[in-house]
C-alpha cells in the first residue's frame, strides 16, 4: 500500500498525484471514519486557497462527503488556521483545507482537521488511507448530505485576529505581502482595522500567481517595497497564510527564529511563557538556542514539521513554538500555525516596545546557515536512508565541522527534495561543506540509479 499523507496532509501535482477522484475518496473515507466513531451525520467545514484547482478539489471532496452521508459547509478562500478556528468555534465535526501551502500553483493539497481544531494524528490518517486503498464498489447513501455556503465566517475569523491585539498599530507603516494566496482575502482588513498604514503587495490572485516570486518564500519584492517607501517593516505570508516572515526597516530579513526570540522574550517578561520554555525544531538556528540560554528560556527541539512542534507544546503544556520557516504557534490563541496572528503579535510588540523591528531582532545573533536542495524521488529518498557510502560522506563532513557547527540532512515530507543544511561560526567553512556534501549526494544517487 502506498502512502498518501505526508507531514502536512496529502499533497501533489493536480491531475497526477492529486486527482478529483482521490479528493472524492478522501471525502468518503473521512465521513466513513467519523460515522464509525459515533458521529451519525458528520458536518464538515471546507476552506481553500486561491489556486485554480482549489474549487474543483473542494467540489470533489464535497461530493464524496455527500455520497457518504455527511453535510458540507464551503466558506471559500481563507487561511488554513481560519478553518481550524472556525470549525472549533462552530462545532463542526471536521475541517478540510484545500491548499499546497508554499508550493507553486500546479500543486495542491488536502489538510484535514479534527473536531478539536488539530490536524489529524497519524493513526486517523492511516485509517483514512486504509479505507481509500480498500475501497472497491462504494455505494452512496440513499440520503445524500446537504451543502451550504456560509458568507460571514471568514470575516468572523478576521475579527478574532483583530481582537487578539492588545495595542493599536496606529502610526506603523507596514508592507504586507499576501503571496497572492489566502491572506489576500483578509490581511488588509485586519491590519487596517488595527490602525496600521498598509502597503499591499501580491494581493490580487488570478489562480496561477500564488507564491510566484512573492510571499514568504520570495521576499525580495517586499524588501524592495519597505526600502523604497521607507516603511517601518514588512510581513510576508505563504499561500495558505499559516506562515509569517518579516523584513525590518533596514531591509534585513527576520525569520521564524527571530520571531520566536522576540515573542518568547515578551511572553517571559509578562509571565506568560509557560514553564519559561519555547519549542523549536532540529532546523532552528544555533543562535536561537544560544539566545535562549542567555535569557533563561529553556529550548526544546522537535522534529521538522509544525505538527511535531504542536505535539510537544500540547504534551508539555507549553505556549510558544515554531519553525524557522515562519510556522509560529501561539498555543493559547490557536491550534495551529497562523501567519496573520503571528504578524499581529509581532507588530504589536514593535508598537508596545517603542523599538524598531531591527532592534528587537538584533538581540539574537544568527549563525551562518546554508541549505542546498537535492532533487530526490521516492526511490532516491529510500536509498539515501540506507546507503553506506552516503552515511560515510555525512560522517566525514560532520567531523570537519563538529567543533563550531553542525550538519542536518533530511528528506522533505512534501516535495521531491533532500535538504542539505550546514551551520557554523565560520561562514566560508559551512558554505563549502554544504556545497561539497550536496554534490556528493547528488552524484551518489545517480550512481545508484545507474546500477539498478
Amino acid at each position: 500500500m502506498g502512502k498518501l499523507f505526508g507531514t502536512d496532509g496529502i499533497r501533489g501535482i493536480v491531475g497526477e498525484e492529486l486527482t478529483s477522484f482521490l479528493a472524492k475518496q478522501v471525502g468518503r473515507a473521512l465521513v466513513s471514519v467519523l460515522i464509525d466513531k459515533g458521529c451519525s451525520r458528520p458536518h464538515v467545514l471546507i476552506g481553500m486557497d486561491t489556486r485554480i484547482s482549489s474549487d474543483m478539489l473542494a467540489d470533489s471532496v464535497m461530493e464524496g462527503i455527500s455520497e457518504a452521508g455527511g453535510d458540507t459547509a464551503i466558506i471559500g478562500v481563507c487561511s488554513t488556521p481560519a478553518v481550524a478556528y472556525l470549525l472549533l468555534k462552530h462545532k463542526y465535526d471536521a475541517g478540510i483545507m484545500i491548499s499546497a501551502s508554499h508550493n507553486p500553483w500546479g500543486y495542491n493539497g488536502i489538510k484535514i482537521f479534527g473536531a478539536d481544531g488539530f490536524k489529524l494524528n497519524d493513526e486517523l490518517e492511516e485509517e483514512i488511507e486504509k479505507r481509500i486503498f480498500s475501497e472497491n464498489d462504494f455505494t452512496p447513501k440513499k440520503e445524500r448530505g446537504l451543502l451550504s455556503y456560509p458568507t460571514d465566517l471568514v470575516d468572523e475569523y478576521a475579527d478574532y485576529l483583530v481582537s487578539s491585539a492588545d495595542v493599536s498599530l496606529k502610526g506603523l507603516r507596514v508592507g504586507i505581502d499576501c503571496a497572492n494566496g489566502s491572506a489576500s482575502a483578509t490581511a488588509e482588513k485586519i491590519f487596517t482595522k488595527l490602525g496600521a498604514e498598509c502597503h499591499m503587495l501580491a494581493d490580487h490572485p488570478d489562480g496561477v500567481n500564488i507564491n510566484e516570486s512573492c510571499g514568504s518564500t520570495h521576499m525580495e519584492k517586499l524588501r524592495r517595497l519597505v526600502l523604497e517607501k521607507g516603511l517601518d517593516c514588512g510581513v510576508a505570508f505563504d499561500g495558505d497564510a499559516d506562515r509569517c516572515l518579516a523584513v525590518d526597516g533596514c531591509g534585513n530579513y527576520v525569520d521564524g527564529d527571530h520571531i520566536l526570540a522576540i515573542l518568547g522574550t515578551s511572553l517571559k517578561s509578562e509571565g506568560r511563557l509557560n514553564k519559561d520554555t519555547l519549542v523549536g525544531t532540529v532546523m532552528s538556528n544555533l543562535g536561537l538556542i544560544k539566545y535562549c540560554e542567555k535569557v533563561g528560556i529553556r529550548f526544546r527541539s522537535a522534529k521538522v514539521g509544525d505538527r511535531y512542534v504542536l505535539e510537544m507544546l500540547n504534551e508539555d503544556g507549553l505556549s510558544l513554538g515554531g519553525e524557522q520557516s515562519g510556522h509560529i504557534i501561539l498555543r493559547e490563541l490557536s491550534t495551529t500555525g497562523d501567519g496573520q496572528l503571528t504578524a499581529v503579535k509581532l507588530l504589536s510588540e514593535v508598537k508596545k516596545s517603542g523599538k524598531s523591528l531591527s532592534a528587537l531582532a538584533g538581540v539574537m545573533k544568527k549563525f551562518p546557515q546554508y541549505m542546498i536542495n537535492v532533487y530526490a524521488d521516492a526511490n532516491d529518498k529510500a536509498a539515501f536512508k540506507t546507503d553506506e557510502v552516503i552515511k560515510r560522506l555525512i560522517s566525514e563532513c560532520e567531523s570537519e565541522i563538529a567543533a563550531s557547527g553542525r550538519i542536518l540532512i533530511r528528506p522533505s515530507g512534501t516535495e521531491h527534495l533532500i535538504r542539505v543544511m550546514t551551520e557554523g561560526e565560520d561562514p566560508a567553512v559551512a558554505e563549502e561543506i554544504c556545497s561539497r556534501l550536496a554534490d556528493s549526494i547528488t552524484k551518489r544517487l545517480a550512481e545508484l540509479k545507474e546500477s539498478v
